[in-house]
């Protein structure tokens, strides 16, 4: 069994906030300076290497420059019902 970040519901998270990024023009070392952070941190969500609990989601989006809010729409608009794992709920 695949390990649960590598699911469906994260790396369509992922696939959106690189998309996110690049609709910008930024770069991912450009992420990482807004953060304060190493460039791998940027490189480890976008790669699914790593979960983004919620507050550090809610720093991204800010260094993305976008809404919580919106983010949260534009995900729930793009999930797949038909792909969600049975324990996935909304």
């Amino acid at each position: 069994m695949a390990h649960p970040i590598h699911s469906y519901p994260y790396n369509l998270l992922a696939e959106l906030l690189t998309a996110r990024r690049k609709e910008l023009g930024l770069l991912q070392i450009d992420v990482a300076e807004r953060l304060n952070k190493p460039q791998s941190f940027v490189s480890k969500y976008e790669n699914i290497g790593r979960r983004l609990d919620v507050i550090e989601l809610i720093a991204v989006l800010n260094a993305l420059e976008m809404s919580p809010y919106d983010f949260f729409d534009l995900f729930l608009s793009k999930l797949d019902k038909n792909k969600l794992p049975s324990d996935f709920l909304i």
